[in-house]
């Protein structure tokens, strides 16, 4: 069986390997055998290659975070999932990138057949990581402002369509002019350039409103300039660092306006959160994904076997979508 893994910490278009790994065998009690339909490069898989992700794994180690897959066996005490249903696979590990993967069955569920696979295959991670920012750390209002970088990311789409259902409105910043229409067209309220006065421009643009929440993917001066743009007593979460860069925000903004800076992971909710509730939230953004509110464009499909392209694709900046590997294609 294919199975991505890698030896050495580095660019993963450098040190992931494809290599032929033992079939999982038979499902043992509580457990289900899955078929890997897809899985989405994410900026986390980038780094956990270069081992700067909030997990160091021993190597060599296996790759890859959230999938789709189907249910191909299951052991005769499982109840959560029967063979032929559509499943999430992050929950399991960072092991996604393979055919088959045998996953504890208690940490799955079923999902809309009426989703679009590759839609689903990115359910995981983007959709939660937008929905848990915009509910955990400001208690939002129909009618405030939020105000995002890296709008035009996975994470970013999601935000604007969520906030949107919401009723709350949205300043979308983008790192190149020509994001900004496809930013627009997906529903962002304010799109702007980053650079220089950005607090100025955010204030003529909403009409003198200032956000009480400012979500960062970029890390470096960009946190900065999302803190300068909040109203006093206001928080920026940063839960990237596509800059590679540190935090940093102006000594003014901090003491005197109280602005406050935290920061979002994923799997500290996850670890945290009930099944119940980590399945609920799951059902309903994948709802959104099968009745079209939540779509983001797919960019390219990879076979497993072109994985070292598919990496070096999806650390290329200026991409229009999301890349995904396909162990069946």
């Amino acid at each position: 069986m294919k199975a991505v893994m890698f030896s050495r910490f580095g660019p993963a278009a450098e040190v992931a390997e494809l290599v032929e790994v033992d079939a999982p065998g038979e499902p043992q009690p509580g457990e289900a055998l899955v078929a890997i339909e897809a899985s989405p490069i994410n900026p986390a898989d980038l780094l956990f290659f270069a081992g700067e992700y909030g997990i160091k794994p021993r190597l060599p180690a296996p790759a890859g975070g959230e999938a789709v897959g189907r249910v191909l066996k299951v052991a005769s005490d499982v109840t959560t999932v029967k063979p032929g249903d559509r499943v999430l696979t992050l929950l399991g590990g960072r092991s996604s990138w393979r055919e088959q993967s045998m996953l504890k069955a208690a940490m799955l569920f079923p999902l809309p057949e009426a989703a679009d696979g590759l839609q689903l295959a990115r359910l995981a991670v983007n959709p939660p990581t937008a929905l848990r920012m915009l509910l955990d750390f400001v208690a939002l209002m129909p009618g405030d402002w939020v105000i995002q970088n890296a709008a035009n990311s996975g994470v970013g789409h999601n935000l604007i369509v969520l906030a949107k259902g919401m009723g709350i409105k949205t300043v979308n910043v983008v790192r190149r002019a020509d994001a900004v229409a496809e930013t627009e067209r997906l529903g962002g309220d304010v799109v702007l350039v980053d650079g220089d006065n950005l607090a100025k421009r955010v204030v003529d643009a909403t009409g003198g409103a200032r956000p009480r929440l400012g979500i960062d993917a970029i890390a470096g001066a960009a946190t900065g300039r999302l803190a300068a743009c909040l109203e006093n007593g206001g928080t920026v979460v940063n839960y990237g660092m596509l800059s590679g860069k540190p935090c940093e925000m102006h000594p003014g903004d901090v003491v005197f306006r109280n602005v406050s800076l935290k920061g979002f992971w994923l799997q500290t909710w996850l670890m945290a959160a009930s099944r119940e509730d980590k399945v609920a939230t799951y059902l309903d953004l994948a709802g959104k994904i099968a009745d079209g509110t939540i779509k983001v464009a797919v960019e390219a499909v990879y076979s497993l076997g072109d994985v070292k392209l598919a990496l070096a694709h999806a650390a290329k900046g200026g991409r229009g979508g999301k890349i995904l590997l396909r162990p069946g294609k």
